[in-house]
């Protein structure tokens, strides 16, 4: 089963502004935002990941090459898990935005939203080439592939919701932040949500394992909860 590290890009000069970055170039991290991509790839450098995938936005290429750093990991540039393309709202305050009729509509009926402007999409048609991304890459990469994908906070959400059957318009209950790890494990028949919005602790239960794997290879969940994925350690005597 092919195991997904969703990864949102540190913290950047927008995000700390409260400015819609959208597809704005130039737009990088932060002090902050270095340091929260540092911390990450530390915490997920015992991982033996088989492949990095990312947006090609500048925040995100800056926050790949954090993680990677001296590791010799392919990396994949692929649009379609790059940011929502908010047209007009591109550039502007967040402030402003909540005052625009839309912004009701982003918030409570996300599957109805569509952004203004030439080039904009819906939150929709964003989520269904970001999921169709997902599922290629892990055909691509194999059943088996640890791979990381750094990209946006509404992108992830919106993979989340797929991966948890909820409906585009309840994509707002999930919270994402920058650099923040959320894991998704694809089976045969039904994804397994691991981990959302983890920003702190152990990751190596997430290390594919060749035998006693968490679950069955059709994908199978473990009736009770099961017992996790951290194991003891046991001091040899």
């Amino acid at each position: 089963m092919a195991t997904v590290l969703l990864v949102r890009h540190g913290r950047t000069t927008a995000n700390a502004s409260g400015t819609l970055a959208g597809w704005t170039p130039g737009v990088q991290l932060d002090d902050v935002g270095i340091a929260q991509a540092t911390v990450l790839a530390t915490r997920i450098s015992s991982l033996p990941l088989t492949a990095v995938v990312t947006s090609p936005l500048e925040r995100c290429r800056e926050t790949t090459g954090v993680l990677v750093g001296e590791r010799d990991v392919t990396v994949h540039v692929d649009q379609d898990v790059a940011e929502v393309r908010y047209g007009d709202w591109t550039g502007e305050p967040l402030k402003a935005l909540t005052k625009q009729p839309l912004w009701k509509v982003v918030q409570h009926h996300p599957s109805a939203a569509r952004f203004p402007g030439e080039g904009a999409e819906s939150l929709a048609e964003m989520q269904a080439r970001a999921v169709a991304a997902i599922r290629r890459w892990n055909d691509e990469l194999g059943k088996d592939a640890l791979y990381a994908v750094v990209s946006h906070g509404d992108v992830i959400k919106a993979v989340l919701a797929d991966a948890l059957g909820l409906h585009l318009d309840l994509f707002q209950r999930i919270v994402v932040d920058p650099a923040s790890l959320s894991v998704v494990q694809y089976s045969p028949t039904r994804p397994f949500v691991e981990r959302m919005n983890d920003t702190g602790g152990d990751v190596s239960g997430l290390t594919p394992r060749k035998r006693g794997r968490r679950r069955s290879a059709e994908g199978d969940a473990v009736v009770g909860g099961g017992a996790g994925s951290s194991q003891p350690s046991r001091r040899k005597r």
